[in-house]
């Protein structure tokens, strides 16, 4: 079963299954005033104070303006993980990305390799567009995806451009490549409007498929809504197909038993929901007849 990293996005754990997968990649979407970056600084606080290190990678922002919006969301503890070497910046604005990308991120990735840390990247957006051709935005994008995995847990934010429905050429591949999606909705030309998340994509976890209202709350920082929304956690139904199951199998070889019974413990309730029971049950005793 994948270790959980717990997101410290309050409320969005239990729309992901219980955090993001360890050594994952997190694309966050959204427009300007969204919470993009709130959502990286977030992350790797939560990261900080369980003792991860923490590489932010600015492409927009200098260091000092990320540091003061930090400080004035409350977050005065950034200086003391900042002196204490616990979390690093890297101002890669005005850098062409791509080039560090290419030169200089293997020899980073072989420094911090082992440190199990947090990474964000705030925005990546400036690459894709220093990249037009399509192929080598994949293989670049791909690249830096599975360099950093290497390092730790990833959160990377895009700006949002385009349809609403995330159907704009230059989010495709980021979106393909990522193990989780999150988009953040908002329209900062109405301030009434409500602030939007929608899990899009989780590889290899559930997810909420409703879409939540969230708060930025000075402090805190983004509040995530569940509206009801309650993960089941009971295996009654997973436990009764086990039990009926192995019961029919009792005369199989070992090994058998033990592939079936092994696959069982996967299975949940909510991977059965609309499954008939007897049916399944009748098919996977038939496949090793």
């Amino acid at each position: 079963m994948a270790v959980k990293v717990k997101t410290g996005i309050y409320g969005l754990n239990a729309l992901t299954n219980g955090g993001f997968n360890a050594h994952s990649v997190t694309v966050v979407i959204g427009p300007a005033g969204a919470g993009k970056t709130t959502f990286a600084t977030q992350f790797l606080r939560r990261g900080l104070e369980i003792g991860q290190e923490a590489i932010f990678v600015s492409l927009d922002e200098n260091k000092e303006q990320i540091i003061r919006d930090a400080v004035e969301m409350g977050w005065e503890d950034i200086l003391d993980y900042l002196k204490n070497d616990m979390l690093v910046f890297i101002d890669a604005s005005g850098r062409e990305f791509a080039e560090f990308i290419r030169k200089e991120l293997p020899g980073f990735v072989e420094k911090w390799k082992g440190a199990d840390a947090r990474i964000a990247i705030d925005p990546l957006t400036p690459v894709i567009w220093s990249t037009p051709e399509r192929y080598r935005q994949r293989e670049l994008i791909g690249y830096l995806f599975r360099q950093l995995k290497k390092l730790g847990t990833v959160v990377v934010t895009l700006e949002e451009h385009g349809p609403p429905d995330l159907s704009s050429p230059e989010l495709v591949i980021p979106i393909y490549l990522a193990d989780n999606v999150i988009h953040l909705r908002y329209r900062p030309e109405d301030p009434n409007t409500q602030r939007k998340l929608k899990v899009v994509k989780t590889r290899s976890s559930k997810h909420s498929e409703l879409t939540h209202e969230y708060r930025i709350v000075r402090g805190i920082g983004i509040v995530v809504m569940r509206h009801g929304y309650t993960p089941r956690q009971t295996r009654e139904v997973s436990h009764r197909l086990k039990r009926e199951l192995l019961r029919r199998i009792e005369g199989f070889p070992p090994v058998v038993r033990e592939q079936i019974a092994k696959a069982l413990d996967l299975i949940t309730d909510d991977d059965l929901e609309g499954v008939e029971l007897d049916e399944l049950v009748d098919s996977i005793f038939e496949e090793y007849l």
